[in-house]
């Protein structure tokens, strides 16, 4: 019985990148032997076992055979004849097909450090077009590396759209890859991937990427902007019924959907704050729901100077006009009205009123 450290791990540690976690693959074991040694099973769908110190995952080698549609459509075989080889073959690129030996040796037969220092994304065998979520992760591998996807795997992926296999992607896979991919260094290339295989048309077909949308993807990834924040940059030309429907259709969270949704609510208010008189400013406010969500209210700033650059002195007088809406002593006022529509009516006086002073 032997280990090895296998995919990400020895990647991040050839590009010098830090290794938070590792993953194993156990040669020649059975289930038997790894519990007899302490090992806690908890896998599903293959053998996969946590170690009784470090609890990192050991995975007995195996291989898979495409047996159904989608992406778990496949049967597995794990058996103590699976060589490393071949369980390194099923993986989905090079540069994720190496192992580490415990004496330190690495193991590479499919030329996976080559493609590290030549920046290029590269699948390992025919069996990638088994699994449309490879299409996925390549655009994900891209978006966290910046590296090119080798032209021989850029004309599978075409070939697997074609074909309509992406029409097989369960929408939470592609809302977590997609959400994977916008959290990465360079998520413009996300995009850039997705349309040239044409999975961006199939899965996405509300987006219409240009040169200031990747420009703007940019920009939220060199602020290091929340996820919520970066789908709102990336959906903020479209209109409620698209963004909508594109949420719903991918599942997305509701703190992602409900941050997009209100940029979009108030894009077109948002860009005229820079002029806007106090009772304007305290519209977007409410709109917003700003005085009762302030945090989410500071995301949707956010979002819109990623977008636009020119409304930072729009978001600057919307963050001094809620500074002060909120100094406005509701208490006292609810105390001093005859009715509901009083108290309203009092409230929004007095704030416009502290709008109007805090941005004299």
């Amino acid at each position: 019985m032997k280990a090895y450290v296998v995919g990400g791990a020895v990647r991040d540690e050839l590009l010098g990148l830090p290794v938070a976690d590792r993953d194993w693959v156990v040669v020649g074991a059975t289930p038997e032997a790894m519990t007899a040694q302490g090992f806690r099973p908890v896998g599903k769908d293959f053998p996969v076992f946590l170690h009784p110190q470090t609890q990192e995952e050991y995975a007995l080698a195996r291989t898979e055979r495409k047996s159904g549609r989608g992406y778990k459509g496949f049967t597995v075989y794990a058996a103590p004849d699976v060589t490393l080889e071949e369980d390194l073959r099923r993986r989905d690129l090079t540069i994720n097909a190496m192992a580490r030996a415990e004496d330190g040796a690495l193991i590479d037969p499919f030329g996976g450090a080559c493609d590290l220092e030549a920046g290029l994304l590269r699948h390992v065998g025919e069996a990638f077009v088994e699994d449309p979520v490879r299409i996925l992760r390549v655009a994900r591998f891209a978006a966290r590396f910046d590296f090119r996807v080798a032209e021989a795997t850029a004309t599978l992926m075409r070939g697997m759209v074609e074909a309509g296999l992406v029409e097989d992607l369960v929408p939470e896979r592609v809302w977590q890859e997609l959400a994977r991919g916008l959290a990465e260094p360079h998520p413009q290339r996300m995009l850039e991937v997705l349309e040239a295989c044409g999975a961006l048309g199939r899965l996405i077909p509300e987006l219409h990427p240009d040169a200031a949308l990747a420009a703007a993807l940019a920009r939220a990834a060199a602020a290091a902007a929340p996820l919520a924040v970066r789908f709102t940059v990336l959906t903020a030309g479209l209109d409620e019924p698209a963004l909508r429907a594109l949420t719903e259709r991918l599942r997305a969270p509701n703190e992602v959907r409900e941050l997009a949704l209100t940029y979009c609510r108030c894009r077109d208010a948002l860009r005229r704050a820079a002029e806007a008189p106090p009772a304007a400013m305290l519209e977007t406010l409410k709109r917003a729901d700003a005085l009762r969500r302030p945090e989410r209210f500071a995301e949707l700033l956010a979002a819109a100077r990623i977008v636009d650059e020119r409304t930072v002195r729009a978001a600057s007088r919307l963050e001094r006009a809620l500074a002060a809406a909120r100094q406005v002593d509701a208490a006292t006022i609810a105390r001093s009205a005859a009715s509901p529509t009083e108290i309203a009516a009092r409230l929004d006086r007095a704030r416009e009123s502290a709008i109007a002073q805090a941005l004299s």
